[in-house]
């Protein structure tokens, strides 16, 4: 039983270290300064982090469409969602996170 546990252990492990790219950890000190301020409570209609069905529409317009509403901006949102620091990536992992059911 012993020997079970520590295999389960290992697969969990070395599992976690081929994760694809999609399921990056957000920048969260970037999340926490832009993002948040609008998508934590659902500010000017912004649709809130872990509500999945608010980002379905959305997202069912692909990510290339999602990453011109944020560098544009889109109705209230201003350009770049405040985040002029944020890369592409950084972009794609916060809306990934933004739009996950919450926890």
């Amino acid at each position: 039983m012993k020997n079970l546990k520590l295999l389960a252990c290992a697969v969990t492990v070395i599992a976690a270290s081929y994760a694809p790219a999609s399921l990056a950890e957000p920048p969260m000190d970037k999340y926490n300064s832009s993002c948040a301020v609008c998508h934590a409570t659902g500010v000017a209609g912004a649709p809130k982090t872990g509500d999945v069905a608010a980002w379905q529409p959305r997202l069912e317009k692909g990510m290339e469409q999602m990453m011109q509403s944020v560098n544009g901006g889109l109705n209230a949102m201003p350009p770049k969602g405040m985040c002029f620091n944020c890369s592409d990536e950084d972009y794609q992992a916060l809306i990934e996170y933004m739009s996950s059911p919450a926890e």
